[in-house]
């Protein structure tokens, strides 16, 4: 957000992140539906770049609690943000151990029996703490390199962060080197007894549409739409 560092044009997201250990810790390691997990890195870093939003489980003097931060990976590691005065954020910078989960949602399995009917999705789960981005030229990079990833080439576009917001700021970064990976994606599976029935049998697609941009209601009518579709592919749509 600040201009003296805005080269976030050409994001690292897509990079592989080579220290990930997908199940492969007593915590992390899959026992239920083994046949869904996955061991791909690269499957992790799509779930999360897909997802924008982790939810996140602590132990506060009150009980458990779990909370929905949006959240962005840069190379192998998931960042979060938030007001320095945040009690969330200001328990986690503490180095407490805590858990993030990013879920994909991408259908329904409708089978001849109830069931039978189950879901396809796509599911990360991410362990470990949180480290301090204390250092405020890092922090802005960070920062831009997310907002990239929503609309690209939106830093050459918008006022870039002052010191005085950066320092209002937490960032916070967690290494990708503990997580497991869960996807569910087969085909219809019923009974024999029930191939028979006349009833219709398949897969419900759900998809996520981005767009078209809706301008704000005090926007100057010189100003032109920019165009962020780039980033979205085949979910972009460019009609309401």
């Amino acid at each position: 957000m600040n201009s003296s560092t805005n080269n976030t044009n050409n994001p690292d997201t897509d990079n592989p992140a080579s220290n990930i250990q997908l199940s492969s810790t007593s915590r992390s390691t899959i026992k239920k539906n083994v046949k869904k997990a996955s061991f791909d890195p690269q499957a992790l870093n799509q779930i999360i770049d897909e997802s924008l939003i982790a939810h996140m489980a602590i132990i506060e003097e009150s009980g458990p609690i779990v909370i929905p931060m949006l959240a962005w990976r840069v190379e192998d590691k998931v960042y979060i943000h938030g007001a320095n005065n945040s009690r969330l954020l200001r328990n986690l910078k503490k180095g407490v151990q805590t858990c993030l989960t990013f879920t994909l949602f991408d259908g329904w399995v409708l089978a001849r029996s109830a069931f039978h009917h189950s879901a396809h999705y796509r599911s990360a789960v991410v362990f470990g703490a949180f480290d301090v981005v204390d250092d405020n030229q890092e922090k802005d990079r960070l920062l831009n390199h997310f907002v990239e990833q929503i609309a690209p080439g939106r830093t050459d576009e918008a006022r870039l962060s002052n010191q005085k917001e950066l320092n209002a700021t937490m960032l916070l970064a967690m290494p990708l080197t503990e997580a497991s990976v869960k996807i569910s994606n087969v085909d219809v599976s019923d009974d024999l007894a029930d191939m028979n029935l006349p009833t219709w049998a398949g897969y419900l697609p759900y998809r996520t549409v981005v767009g078209p941009l809706k301008a704000t209601d005090d926007l100057n009518p010189e100003i032109e739409t920019p165009d962020y579709s780039q980033a979205y592919g085949e979910g972009w749509c460019r009609e309401a």
